[in-house]
C-alpha cells in the first residue's frame, strides 16, 4: 500500500518507516527533516499548516506515479491507501508548554482532517504512555492498578500527554463522522537496539529508574510490527491499543516490583515473573502482535537463575 507517514525522520519514525518499506509498501515521509532513507520518499511539510498537509496528502507519492494512470493529478481523493501519524513534539522539555500543546494538537488535527476528506481508510497514529499520568507527575504517581490495560483512566497533567489525550479525542470524533478505522497507539518509552546496552545497565541495577514508564518500554523493530498488523487488521473503528514488550525493562521480578514500588496497588491478574505491567493484551488479541525482542537477547539477566 502507499503510506503517508508523518515523523519518519523521528527516533520511532526512522526506524519504523524504513521497515514498512522493506515489507513491500511505498513509504512517504512528510517530515520538516530528511530521512535520507532509499527506500522513503521524502517530503518537507510543515504539519501545523492545514493548506500544506491537505496538498501533500492529495498529491503524488513518487516521481514514478506520474504514469500510473489511476492516479490522475487533480482527480478525487487522495493516492494514499493508509496514514500512519508519529510526528510530534516528542516530550516536555523541550519547548514552551503551550508551543508542545498547540504544535502536537494542530499537526493531529490538520492530519486526521486531510486523512478522513481526501477518502483514507485507515490510519495509525501515535499516542503516549504518559496520557496514564504516571510519566511525567509533579512527585511520584501511581497507577491505580496493574497491570495498566486501555481502560485505565487518563489523567495527564503536563501539556505534552494533555496534547496525546486531545489527539486521541480528536481521532475518535473523525471515526464517527467518517466511519474510518482509526487505530491509536500508546507507545511506551522507544527504545533503539543499541541502547540495550547503553541504558539497561543502569536500569538493571536499579529498577527505580523506570517508576516513570511503569517499568515497561517498546523496542523499536516491535513497534514496527505492530504498525504493521494494524495496517493489516480492517475494521476495527476506533481502538486505542498499548503497545509494549512483553517483559520488564529491569532485572527485578514482578512480585519485587510490586512489593516494593506498588503497595497497596491492585494488582488485577496472576502475572509472570517477568511480565510487563503495561498491558499488551488487547493488541495481542485484536491485532495478532506478539513482541519479538528483549533486553535480554543482549544482556545478561542479572536474577536469573541457573
Amino acid at each position: 500500500m502507499r503510506i503517508f507517514f508523518t515523523g519518519g525522520s523521528g527516533k520511532a519514525g526512522h526506524h519504523v518507516a524504513p521497515y514498512l518499506a522493506s515489507q513491500g509498501h511505498q513509504v512517504t515521509n512528510a517530515d520538516l527533516t530528511k530521512l535520507s532513507h532509499p527506500d522513503v520518499t521524502d517530503l518537507r511539510v510543515d504539519l501545523t499548516d492545514a493548506g500544506q498537509v491537505y496538498s501533500a496528502m492529495a498529491g503524488m507519492p513518487t516521481m514514478a506515479d506520474l504514469e500510473a494512470p489511476e492516479l490522475v493529478q487533480g482527480g478525487s481523493g487522495s493516492a494514499y491507501d493508509a496514514v500512519v501519524h508519529f510526528a510530534a513534539v516528542p516530550a516536555i522539555g523541550i519547548a514552551p508548554d503551550s508551543a508542545t500543546f498547540e504544535t502536537n494538537i494542530l499537526a493531529h488535527y490538520h492530519v486526521l482532517e486531510a486523512a478522513t476528506r481526501l477518502g483514507i481508510r485507515k490510519v495509525v497514529f501515535a499516542s503516549s504512555e504518559t496520557t496514564y499520568g504516571v510519566c511525567f507527575a509533579q512527585g511520584e504517581r501511581k497507577p491505580l492498578y496493574v497491570p495498566v490495560d486501555e481502560e485505565h483512566p487518563v489523567v495527564p497533567e503536563d501539556s505534552y500527554a494533555m496534547s496525546k489525550v486531545a489527539g486521541e479525542v480528536v481521532s475518535r470524533s473523525f471515526h464517527a463522522r467518517t466511519g474510518a478505522d482509526v487505530y491509536g497507539f500508546r507507545i511506551n518509552n522507544v527504545i533503539e537496539p543499541h541502547e540495550y546496552e547503553e541504558k539497561f545497565p543502569a536500569f538493571l541495577e536499579d529498577p527505580s529508574l523506570r517508576r516513570r514508564n511503569i517499568f515497561a518500554y517498546i523496542d523499536t523493530r516491535d513497534l514496527g510490527q505492530a504498525t504493521l498488523k494494524a495496517l493489516e487488521t480492517d475494521g476495527l473503528g476506533f481502538e486505542m491499543f498499548n503497545v509494549a514488550n512483553a517483559d520488564m525493562s529491569v532485572a527485578a521480578t514482578t512480585q519485587e516490583v510490586v512489593e516494593r514500588f506498588y503497595d497497596g496497588v491492585e494488582v488485577r491478574k496472576e502475572m509472570g515473573r517477568d511480565e510487563t505491567f503495561y498491558s499488551i493484551d488487547k493488541a495481542r488479541r485484536l491485532l495478532g502482535y506478539e513482541p519479538q525482542h528483549s533486553w535480554r537477547d543482549v544482556l545478561a539477566d542479572p536474577r536469573a537463575q541457573g
